[in-house]
């Protein structure tokens, strides 16, 4: 760093990247700070500069007295150990110190007393509630919730002809010739945690997974309006039974609520849909198998008008970012939950799902959402209008769009929201059975 590059950073004024410092003398303190740099994305910490950004500056007696506190805080009140970086920059107005702390690879990050620090905007505060602390041991590898115990789920609440089918294909022998008792069988394949089925085996094999997980399911919804402000649908359906029926029934749900385009077929032939099944499929799987399970929250799937959103909780692992995944890196949040998905889903655990959807469907955005904790996938829809000029209120009816005429003309309720609609064949209106797939 260069005295500009140090004037332009006081100039901007303290974040979640940048703290203030006039001095320091405190090593607890400094120990709290480092160990929230490192919790979080890393940063620095500028000393010898008031609150406002304006330099007060330090001599030399300073410097050395701050080198032999850093070394103190870091190796002796920061557990693990961190190693910072120290530069010393001469101004007008005195030395100024740049102390940056890398984002930790061992993390947590506790004090002394074994305490976990995070960044809140310029300032920290305690790590305090057992989901944040669960999720800063899982950054660092140490725990993963799908192999969590779910409390009260036993063997008892296995699908057996379902296992015990996949036990036969996937390892080619019959279950009952293990000569092992059946909680053998699931620990030695880490679906067993003390007494209790974990997240993986629950979420893949139980014969009800949504009375002992309610809340990893899937809400799916199809709307004639542009947002979810609207107060009518077309179909709603809360998606829940293994993963793999969770997994085909949510791509048939959206399947059916899209156009299907006759392309160079002939005017007897089905169409396809206008966004490729191949694409659907892979954001899908993402969601379900890579979305953060200590979260309590559904995946979301809406199909709007002009674009299909997919939303699953938790935002991309660790440093990984949007264009690291186009580019095929990965990182296995939920090991064991892939381990054996790649047998019951079309999921390969290579890392390339997101670069053959792209490959095969390239109108699609991505958006990695830190602060609301979620990742987002957006697929645009063939031909679709955009939200017109003066549209109304969502709460308005689509009956009073000038477009809206072979969208709602007719319907007098929700019931026949699909019935009037020349291509909805398909539709949610006419499919009965896949209805009750979804209860």
């Amino acid at each position: 760093m260069d005295i500009v590059e140090l004037l332009g950073m006081l100039g901007r004024g303290e974040d979640s990247r940048c703290q203030f410092k006039r001095n320091v003398h405190n090593a607890d303190s400094l120990a709290a700070d480092m160990a929230a740099f490192s919790n979080g994305e890393g940063g620095r910490i500028i000393i010898g500069v008031n609150d406002d950004g304006s330099i007060a500056g330090l001599d030399g007696d300073d410097v050395r007295r701050l080198n032999q506190l850093i070394s103190n805080a870091a190796s002796q009140c920061v557990q693990p150990p961190v190693n910072p970086t120290t530069q010393n920059l001469n101004t007008d107005h005195g030395l100024v110190m740049v102390l940056e702390v890398i984002s930790g690879l061992n993390k947590p990050y506790q004090d002394k007393n074994g305490v976990f620090w995070v960044k809140n905007g310029a300032d920290r505060r305690k790590a305090s509630s057992r989901e944040e602390i669960q999720r800063m041991f899982q950054m660092g590898n140490l725990i993963h919730a799908d192999e969590l115990p779910v409390q009260g789920a036993t063997a008892a609440d296995l699908d057996m002809g379902y296992f015990s089918f996949f036990f036969q294909k996937r390892f080619g022998a019959a279950l009952e010739s293990q000569g092992l008792p059946l909680q053998g069988i699931l620990r030695n394949m880490n679906l067993l945690k003390g007494d209790f089925l974990n997240v993986a085996a629950v979420l893949l094999f139980a014969e009800s997974p949504q009375y002992k997980l309610p809340a990893f399911i899937v809400k799916a919804g199809a709307f004639d309006d542009y947002d979810l402000s609207t107060e009518r649908y077309i179909d709603s359906r809360d998606i829940v039974g293994r993963l793999s029926d969770v997994f085909s029934q949510t791509v048939s749900f959206v399947a059916a609520n899209l156009r299907h385009v006759q392309g160079a077929q002939g005017v007897n032939s089905l169409g396809t849909p206008e966004i490729p099944l191949a694409a659907i499929e892979e954001i899908v799987a993402n969601a379900l198998i890579h979305r953060d399970y200590f979260i309590s929250s559904s995946v979301r799937v809406f199909v709007f008008p002009d674009r299909v959103e997919i939303i699953s909780p938790g935002h991309l692992p660790n440093n990984l970012t949007v264009e690291n995944i186009k580019s095929g890196n990965s990182n296995a949040r939920n090991a064991v939950l892939a381990s054996f998905a790649n047998h019951l889903l079309p999921y390969r655990g290579y890392g390339s799902g997101i670069s053959r959807a792209l490959a095969c469907y390239p109108d699609i955005d991505f958006v990695d959402d830190r602060d609301g904790n979620m990742f987002k996938a957006t697929m645009r829809r063939q031909g679709a209008h955009v939200r017109p000029v003066g549209q109304p209120d969502a709460g308005e009816s689509a009956a009073g769009r000038p477009d809206a005429k072979e969208s709602a003309a007719g319907r007098s309720d929700a019931g026949e929201s699909a019935a009037g609609q020349p291509d909805a064949g398909e539709s949610a209106a006419g499919r009965s059975d896949a209805g009750r797939e979804g209860l």
